[in-house]
C-alpha cells in the first residue's frame, strides 16, 4: 500500500534535488567543516537552552567542532526562526526551538517572516515530557475528578498559564467544553509568577514543568492531580487525564523541543545530525539533565519525526484556532 507524499515531504525532495549529487556526498562526507551556529529562540538558562547546550555538547565531542550556542528570544521563537531562514543551507546552521514556534504561532502572530513547511526542515523532536497539572493545597484535591467537582461547587475557580495559547491554556479551556466548566484562565510571563501564585493560594490550580514545579510539590504546596499523554517515571502515581476519563485529544499530544535546519540542507547532513542528536540519548550527562525536567524521552530519529509532526501538527492548530484568540 503507497501513500502519499506531504507538501513537508514534497518541499524536501525538491530542494534537496536542486544539489548536484556530487556536491551532496561531498558535504555529506565533510561535515561539519567549521564550528556550528545554534540558534535558540529562547533566553539562557530556559529548558530549550538547557537542552541545546547539552546536546551541543555531546556533538562538539563526536564530530571535533564546536556547537555554538546563540540565543535569539522574542516574539514566541520567531526571532530565531527568521535568523534561520537568512542561513545558508550548508549543514552550520541549525535552530533549537519548541513546538509553538513551528505551530501555533501561526495562529497566534498574524504577519510572521517565515513558513515552517516552506522554509525548514525538522530534524529531530525531542519530546518535552508531559506537563503536571497542579491543584493548590487548599483546594483539597487529589485527582481531576475531584478537581472538577470542585469547580462545580465553588463560585470562582481559576487556573494559571504559561502564556496565551499554550498548552496551559488548552488544559482550562478543553476542561471546560467537555465537562461544562467556567472555570477563568489566567495568563503569566512564564512559569516563575505563575508557580509563586499557586503557592501563595491566588490560583486554583496550574499547569506546567515538572522542574519549575518541583519546590511546590516537595513542600506540599500543591499536588499534582493529572499528567499529558503519558505518566512520568518522577511521578508514576499521578494518572494521566485520559486515564482519568478526560477524552480531548489536547491531552494526548506530543510537546516538544526541536532541531530545525533550513531548507535545502543536503539530507545526508540532515541524517548524520539526526543520528547524532537520537545517540546523544545515552550520554549521562544528558539523562541526568532530563531527568532532572522530568523528560523520559529523548531525540527522535527523522523518520519518527516527520510522521509525528505531520499527524499532530493540525491536531494543535485546531486547538490553538478553537482558543479564539486575537493574532498581534
Amino acid at each position: 500500500m503507497t501513500h502519499p507524499m506531504s507538501r513537508r515531504t514534497l518541499l524536501q525532495a525538491g530542494a534537496a534535488s536542486a544539489l548536484p549529487l556530487f556536491s551532496i556526498a561531498s558535504h555529506a562526507q565533510t561535515w561539519p567543516q567549521r564550528p556550528v551556529r545554534l540558534i535558540v529562540g529562547y533566553p539562557a538558562g530556559g529548558q530549550t537552552d538547557l537542552f541545546a547546550r547539552t546536546y551541543g555538547e555531546y556533538l562538539s565531542q563526536q564530530t571535533g567542532q564546536s556547537f555554538v550556542v546563540e540565543n535569539r528570544a522574542g516574539a514566541g521563537g520567531s526571532l530565531a526562526a527568521a535568523e534561520l531562514k537568512r542561513a545558508t543551507p550548508d549543514g552550520h546552521t541549525f535552530m533549537v526551538t519548541i513546538s509553538t514556534t513551528l505551530i501555533m504561532n501561526r495562529v497566534l502572530y498574524k504577519n510572521l517572516p517565515y513558513d515552517t513547511d516552506k522554509d525548514f526542515t525538522i530534524v529531530s523532536i525531542m519530546p518535552s515530557g508531559s506537563l503536571p497539572t497542579v491543584a493548590a493545597l487548599r483546594t483539597g484535591v487529589g485527582s481531576v475528578k475531584q478537581f472538577i467537582d470542585y469547580a462545580r461547587r465553588t463560585d470562582k475557580v481559576n487556573m494559571g498559564t504559561y502564556a496565551p495559547g499554550s498548552y496551559a491554556h488548552m488544559v482550562v479551556a478543553e476542561l471546560n467544553k467537555e465537562f461544562g466548566l467556567k472555570m477563568e484562565a489566567v495568563h503569566y510571563k512564564g512559569e516563575a509568577p505563575m508557580w509563586t501564585d499557586l503557592g501563595g493560594g491566588i490560583t486554583d490550580a496550574v499547569t506546567g514543568s515538572y522542574g519549575a514545579g518541583l519546590p511546590m510539590l516537595q513542600t506540599g504546596k500543591g499536588r499534582a492531580i493529572g499528567v499529558a499523554r503519558k505518566r512520568l517515571k518522577l511521578l508514576p502515581d499521578v494518572p494521566t487525564f485520559l486515564e482519568q476519563g478526560v477524552q480531548s485529544k489536547a491531552f494526548q499530544l506530543t510537546g516538544f523541543q526541536s532541531c530545525v535546519a533550513p531548507i535545502g540542507t543536503p539530507q545526508p547532513i540532515i541524517a548524520r545530525m539526526s543520528e547524532l542528536l537520537v545517540a546523544a540519548g545515552g550520554s549521562p550527562k544528558l539523562q541526568q539533565l532530563m531527568s532532572g525536567f522530568g523528560v523520559d524521552e529523548y531525540a527522535m530519529d527523522f523518520n519518527a519525526t516527520q510522521k509525528l509532526y505531520n499527524d499532530e501538527a493540525p491536531i494543535w492548530l485546531d486547538l490553538v484556532r478553537s482558543l479564539n484568540l486575537s493574532a498581534v
